[in-house]
């Protein structure tokens, strides 16, 4: 929203250096800005004389100062008598917009993601208690609330649970949940402008909400006029105590180009990770999905599955399902570890050859980097850890010899491949965070 004290008093700034000190003070100085109306910024004036007064004696100027400082096309002086009327009509025009963004921003939160339905473990706990506390006040605590994670932990699961239990806790909220592409393309289409696609639109949309849920942030690396934006808008949101909170596959810190001032932002909350979970887990995991769709299972499935997949929440419950599927056609009441075996044994089987190029291509696609940066001669960090992750992951996932790896980036010699498959091994061993990354990477290879 405009804030109308500042942007007016810089308007009676510039009149009172254009117009006589007797106009100013006697008919500009009285003026009050009170709303827009389709682009229009409406001014009362305490008089009927002095709404003339100041057409008469001033108009160009305030026109300049107004086009200046308010984003609207043009200005309207009204007197007090015409103030009743309009104050009405424009009273139920802004209760229609207020319940139109509000439709507009409503989802549907999947009913399957509450908090309830969560599994938790050591290796979500505190994730899961930050976002049941920011669930349960809004703005007070956390906030930002920054969760990031590899790819099928559970941040959509929490965004949902967060969304879930507002509506049916503080059903007035108005809470919007958007991905990073998403906000991207509003943005995008208010500046081609159009019907309600102004940016006035787009500022209205999400600066007015109580909640602000933004998905996969991290793709928002290298958009500058959408870092600009969303830097005001997550400002704005801050200042006036309302929730925002941001999911990312990485923290702040590690998405590339992201400005230093967001990066400031973000730090000023709770940055959350979540990370794999642990064999238990994975099998409260399988059991809870079993119980909610009805799945027959013999508990020897379980730890054959949890045992089998350990990154991927998702895939580990598509894999129950493929073999509760198997077993189904096959007419038996419970899947068992045979079943299993027979229904995942082509992806027990050994993938196709990986090469290099598919490990640079998960590497690029993951960290959202060129190709011809990855395997050149840049330097800054921001290139430098990516390149080391797809050396070591390179030097794991093929048979590739040093000197032929160093050829995939630029011609480098074999002590340079050595020193970063060294350090990302390190790092993996020691960091947690290194270790997720890797794994995250891996499956997308897989999945080329």
């Amino acid at each position: 929203m405009q804030n109308f004290k500042d942007n007016w008093n810089e308007v009676l700034n510039i009149v009172s250096s254009e117009v006589t000190t007797v106009t100013f003070d006697l008919w500009v100085k009285t003026l009050e800005p009170i709303t827009v109306k389709d682009g229009c910024l409406i001014i009362l004036a305490n008089s009927e004389t002095a709404k003339k007064r100041c057409l008469e004696l001033c108009e160009s100027e305030l026109k300049l100062a107004i086009a200046d400082n308010f984003e609207v096309d043009s200005f309207k002086i009204i007197s007090p008598e015409e103030k009743e009327d309009f104050s009405l009509e424009t009273s139920n025009r802004e209760n229609v917009e207020i319940e139109n963004i509000k439709r507009e921003n409503s989802i549907s939160f999947n009913p399957k993601y509450t908090f309830e339905s969560f599994v938790v473990g050591k290796s979500n706990e505190f994730v899961y208690a930050a976002s049941r506390a920011v669930a349960e006040n809004p703005g007070k605590r956390f906030n930002p609330l920054f969760i990031y994670g590899g790819v099928g932990l559970g941040k959509t699961h929490l965004m949902h649970a967060i969304g879930n239990y507002l509506r049916a806790n503080m059903p007035d909220l108005n809470v919007i949940y958007v991905t990073c592409e998403k906000f991207t393309n509003d943005y995008i289409d208010s500046l081609r402008g159009g019907k309600n696609k102004t940016i006035s639109n787009f500022r209205e949309r999400y600066r007015n909400v109580d909640v602000l849920m933004v998905d996969d942030i991290q793709f928002i690396s290298n958009k500058t006029e959408t870092q600009e934006e969303f830097f005001h808008t997550f400002n704005d949101l801050h200042q006036n105590g309302k929730q925002i909170i941001i999911a990312s596959d990485r923290p702040p810190q590690d998405i590339a180009t992201l400005s230093d001032r967001l990066v400031s932002r973000f730090k000023s909350g709770l940055i959350q990770d979540i990370q794999s979970p642990d064999f238990e887990t994975r099998v409260a995991i399988l059991k809870r999905k079993a119980l909610e769709e009805n799945y027959r299972v013999e508990d020897s499935v379980y730890n054959y599955l949890a045992e089998k997949i350990n990154t991927n929440i998702r895939e580990l419950e598509g894999s129950l399902a493929k073999v509760h599927f198997y077993a189904g056609i096959h007419c038996k009441h419970f899947a068992s570890l045979e079943d299993a075996e027979l229904a995942l044994q082509d992806e027990v089987t050994e993938k196709e050859v990986i090469n290099a190029d598919d490990v640079i291509n998960a590497v690029c696609k993951y960290y959202n980097v060129d190709r011809s940066d990855l395997t050149g001669k840049k330097k800054n960090k921001e290139i430098v850890d990516p390149r080391q992750m797809a050396i070591y992951l390179i030097t794991e996932l093929t048979d590739l010899p040093l000197t032929s790896i160093g050829q995939n980036f630029g011609g480098r010699d074999h002590t340079t491949v050595m020193h970063a498959r060294d350090k990302i091994a390190s790092e993996i061993k020691s960091n947690s965070r290194t270790k997720t990354i890797a794994n995250d990477i891996k499956n997308i290879i897989l999945k080329q």
